[in-house]
């Protein structure tokens, strides 16, 4: 096993998990089967229980872990599938030593830091590669360089370092160069500051990767390379760029997966790239434009919504279009004339996740808007709930509708609690979370959407990626379906609805997966594509 850790240093937010990603993609492209691993310094067992405004959106695996956002970077970049060891945070290290010392696993021991801390996060490392098989495993430890929260994650990965020899294990720092306009110049001393910080911890670079806004010059590249103590080639240019998805490319310009693989002796074929190259070529030679509308509680963080915005992205891209992402906060949304006012104009209208109640009113009047314009309306999670609750209001004329999570006296529940679920519950990890297969209703939009993307099964069963508490209630589902609701996936035993739909539309859809998590930038999800098709062809109408 090759251990690859990537830090950073200076200022948070300096795209570690691009770069971690990026060298996947490279070190993939030369046959190399690659895993990954985000390591989180703060206290929260898994970030399911925080504001999407403190750390941007949950990302939910396979398997139902709920994850840092960088992980759905490493999927769409390395496409493949992570898992619940694919993420550590503090609090569950912490989490797992004390109940192990509750059971009395120490034998007595005092337990302390070091071994016991470090032992528990290099047994998630180790546990991951075992998993995995693979010959390369890509660490990000999050947080910065000198952060008091990540020492341990540094100790743990130095003592990696020491037990899997030099050749099998490398360090990749990223820094920030700052450009100073009074100067008129670069400047390498945080950089150099950095370096020497992580040094402190008995760490040394390998290699140092410099974010930057605009080219570097050549003195910056040589100053680092001799203060800092590495190899001239080992110091790599990383800079900002409109598209994402080229930072591989970009990176591989500096050499940046043959250096990588000369430093741990790997021997492997040239990166084959064509693939990823007319990818990026498709992006940039995108000339239509699509206007779609994201109506959500959290939209003052774009992170919030990273994954709906990647995957919107990935199906323009595919059209041969690019998207324009209008940011609606839902409680902006007031009335019907607001609703007129704030989104006529746009060519599609999309509601994502998110709990609670604020904002409810607002996008019940967005999926007003949508339903009585015909315009394409795609609802994710949170979007398929309202978007029942709108329909059973105003056209099944139930005027009380509502969800148990908003109104618990309401009496007519149209979302709610199952039978045999309960209302005190914690809120941590007690979501429905990860992939549950739906059954496809033949005839319905949702079925020949997938088709589309390939299915040929009947009758048709697709895997999609949860994370959500309430279910649409079944009392009601003969209700609406004679009203013109369609609900086109259920779950294999009929108990649960998965997708509603009018079948009279080019596209309006709930689903109460989440499709976005398994979208990729060279294969966009087929709803998605669905819906940014539907939504091109309304701009012409």
């Amino acid at each position: 096993m090759k251990y690859i850790f990537v830090t950073g240093g200076v200022v948070s937010g300096l795209g570690k998990g691009i770069t971690a990603a990026s060298l996947g993609r490279l070190l993939k492209s030369r046959g190399i089967k690659v895993a990954a691993q985000k390591l989180d310094p703060y206290i929260n067992v898994d970030p399911g229980t925080m504001s999407p405004y403190q750390h941007g959106e949950v990302y939910v695996t396979e398997d139902g872990a709920e994850t840092d956002l960088d992980l759905g970077h490493y999927e769409r970049f390395i496409d493949e599938d992570l898992n619940r060891f694919s993420n550590l945070t503090a609090g569950k290290v912490y989490w797992n030593v004390l109940n192990k010392e509750r059971r009395g696993e120490y034998l007595g021991s005092t337990v302390q830091v070091i071994p016991h801390i470090t032992d528990e996060i290099k047994s998630y490392i180790f546990s991951l590669a075992e998993k995995t098989g693979a010959e390369v495993l890509i660490i990000e430890i999050g947080g910065t360089t000198g952060d008091i929260e990540s020492q341990p994650f540094l100790e743990a990965v130095r003592q990696i370092s020491l037990e899997a020899g030099k050749e099998n294990s490398l360090f990749i720092h990223v820094t920030l160069v700052p450009f100073l306009k009074g100067s008129e110049e670069h400047k390498s001393k945080p950089t150099q500051h950095s370096v020497k910080e992580l040094q402190g911890m008995g760490i040394s670079p390998d290699i140092i990767v410099l974010r930057c806004d605009e080219p570097l010059e050549e003195s910056i590249f040589k100053k680092i390379s001799l203060f800092c103590n590495v190899k001239p080639d080992c110091v790599i240019e990383n800079i900002t760029l409109k598209n994402l998805y080229e930072a591989p490319l970009m990176l591989e310009k500096s050499n940046f997966s043959s250096v990588v693989c000369r430093e741990l002796k790997l021997n492997a074929a040239p990166p084959y790239l064509q693939d990823w190259e007319a990818m990026a070529g498709r992006m940039a030679a995108a000339s239509d434009k699509v206007s779609i509308g994201i109506v959500g509680k959290y939209t003052g963080l774009h992170d919030a919504y990273l994954s709906v915005a990647e995957a919107l992205r990935h199906a323009g891209y595919e059209c041969g279009a690019k998207v324009d992402i209008c940011w609606i906060e839902s409680e902006e949304i007031v009335d019907r004339a607001a609703a007129v006012k704030i989104l006529s104009g746009l060519n599609g209208i999309l509601i994502p996740g998110g709990f609670g109640m604020r904002g409810i009113e607002g996008m019940l009047y967005a999926v007003a808007f949508a339903r009585e314009n015909y315009l394409p309306y795609f609802g994710i999670c949170l979007g398929m709930q309202v978007m029942v609750i709108e329909y059973a209001r105003n056209v099944a004329c139930i005027g009380d509708a509502n969800s148990g999570e908003f109104d618990e006296q309401c009496k007519n529940k149209v979302i709610d609690f199952l039978p045999g679920q309960g209302r005190d519950t914690e809120k941590g990890g007690t979501l429905r979370l990860g992939a549950y297969p739906c059954t496809i209703k033949k005839g319905s939009r949702l079925e020949s959407f997938y088709r589309e993307a390939g299915g040929d099964a009947s009758p048709l069963c697709i895997s999609e990626r949860h994370r959500h508490r309430y279910e649409f209630n079944n009392d009601f589902r003969d209700i609406l379906s004679d009203k013109g609701l369609n609900f086109s996936g259920i779950s294999p035993d009929g108990q649960l609805i998965e997708v509603a739909e009018l079948s009279d539309r080019a596209f309006f859809m709930g689903v109460q997966f989440h499709p976005e998590f398994k979208s990729r930038p060279n294969r966009a999800h087929p709803l998605f594509r669905a819906f940014i098709k539907s939504s091109l062809k309304t701009k012409f109408e």
